[in-house]
């Protein structure tokens, strides 16, 4: 009888072998996720931390100059006095909107600012003054009256190719009716409506009533508005009535259905 092949003797060697104490399975990869979320987390923090202390705490984006444009009349010096930028403070700290706030409440000729982070040390402040369309006599100085109304300079000599304004409605019932901060803005709107080459020789506005503004030209030619309505069409048929009658003296345009223009 042949006796036990070798795959049967060991598989008795292995049954007769006591068997092992249980593997115990390391606790550690039950918390590999919770890990994981901590060290995320204190990575965020880390990172926080590292972009407040650069933006805050290091001298890497801190201002160090200020840059101003747009300025005509106004110098840079003048502006910038007035903004006030705290040159060594932190950048992104820069209260933008109080510079600006405060450049237009003190600085009657700026019409609007712009106050921009130039990353990563400077600070630009972009003007826009205010541009007289007509000017006031007062006082042998001149006020400048830009074309919202508003009075927002005094200058010692007449600014060129700016109409002189003649507010003069004394016992006119416009005065009472409109008072003359409404007949100012009239004229202002006269001005602004008439065409470059008119608006280049007119040397005064003179208004009288609400519907009575008669514009001086030069080589003393006049021009009888009228009211400040229809301006737009009114700016057009004074166009062509002076191309038709170019040694007109007198122009009326006042009802512009019906224009004149006369030698004197």
């Amino acid at each position: 009888m042949a006796g036990p092949t070798t795959a049967q003797r060991g598989a008795a060697k292995r049954a007769d072998t006591p068997a092992g104490p249980p593997r115990i399975r390391p606790e550690g990869h039950r918390l590999t996720g919770r890990t994981r979320l901590v060290l995320a987390a204190v990575a965020v923090v880390l990172c926080a931390a590292a972009t407040v202390w650069v933006l805050y705490g290091s001298s890497w984006l801190r201002v160090e100059h200020v840059t101003t444009t747009g300025t005509e009349v106004l110098t840079r010096a003048e502006v910038e006095a007035v903004a006030a930028v705290p040159v060594g403070s932190p950048l992104v700290s820069v209260d933008t909107d109080a510079i600006e706030a405060r450049l237009r409440q003190k600085v009657r000729r700026i019409d609007s600012v712009d106050v921009v982070r130039s990353w990563p040390h400077g600070i630009g402040l972009k003007v826009t003054e205010r541009k007289p369309v007509l000017v006031v006599e007062k006082g042998g100085k001149f006020i400048e009256v830009d074309a919202k109304g508003v009075r927002f300079a005094t200058v010692d000599k007449r600014p060129g190719h700016v109409p002189l304004l003649e507010l003069t409605p004394e016992g006119s019932a416009s005065l009472k009716r409109y008072g003359s901060d409404r007949l100012l803005r009239e004229a202002v709107r006269v001005a602004g409506d008439l065409p470059g080459k008119v608006a280049r020789e007119t040397e005064t506005v003179r208004i009288t009533s609400y519907d009575s503004v008669v514009l001086e030209l030069t080589r003393g030619r006049t021009v009888m508005w009228g009211s400040g309505e229809r301006g737009p069409v009114k700016a057009r048929v004074l166009t062509a009535l002076m191309k038709a009658a170019p040694k007109a003296g007198h122009f009326d345009v006042s009802a512009p259905t019906a224009p004149a223009a006369s030698k004197s």
